[in-house]
């Protein structure tokens, strides 16, 4: 994974909570520097700072997003609801407010991993109102164009896909998609499914294909 923060302390600090962990850990000092090496390599997570020199976080997330769907963790002193909105809104996949425990880094972590890393037979493919999703190689398609959703996004369309028809909360979404040890808000599902109707209508959906129920949650039909 590549850790991102311009701070040496606490890059340094990162790498001995995750190498504990036994992962394999790169680093960068500036969005700009992330950005070359996620051109150059295929990382499984990035743990991304936001009040960085030369390029800060939410600038870069933009920049990477238009590259990759690398799963990022956001990691920032501020913790406002807005700073989360932001956040989710440029495709982050989860946030961690400094200063923080090991033990919720680490669970963050696996949390994000566990979820790109889900064991899919061969070509376990769904498909939905023209739209196939592709569980084995976590890609979406509808008539021969690909889709790019972060990895949040796929999880949200394919869980609401595998149960249509039916309404599912905010907190069961929550749940199905970031676990039970998911500590932040359950409005977190609102920023990540306006970005996902957006996705959609751009693909000439209507935007109405997932479907609010107020005061419930949402579903598809």
């Amino acid at each position: 994974m590549l850790i991102v923060d311009d701070e040496k302390t606490m890059r340094q600090l990162l790498r001995i909570y995750l190498q504990q962990e036994n992962y394999d850990i790169y680093e960068a000092e500036n969005g700009q520097e992330a950005f070359e090496k996620v051109k150059r390599n295929d990382f499984d997570l990035m743990i991304l700072d936001v009040m960085m020199p030369v390029m800060d976080g939410w600038k870069t997330l933009e920049v990477i997003r238009e590259i990759s769907d690398i799963p990022i963790l956001m990691l920032t002193a501020k913790g406002t609801v807005q700073d989360k909105v932001t956040g989710f809104s440029s495709g982050a996949d989860d946030y961690l407010v400094k200063p923080f425990d090991e033990a919720e880094l680490v669970v963050r972590v696996r949390a994000l991993l566990r979820r790109t890393n889900l064991n899919q037979s061969n070509d376990e493919i769904i498909k939905y109102n023209g739209i196939i999703i592709n569980l084995t190689s976590r890609e979406i398609f509808h008539e021969g164009i690909k889709l790019n959703l972060t990895q949040t996004e796929f999880d949200l369309l394919q869980v609401l896909v595998e149960h249509r028809g039916n309404v599912l909360s905010r907190e069961q979404l929550v749940e199905k998609i970031w676990g039970l040890e998911f500590s932040g808000e359950d409005r977190t599902v609102d920023s990540h499914i306006k970005n996902l109707r957006e996705k959609l209508s751009s693909l000439g959906f209507e935007k109405s294909i997932i479907k609010t129920v107020w005061g419930i949650g949402y579903k598809v039909e």
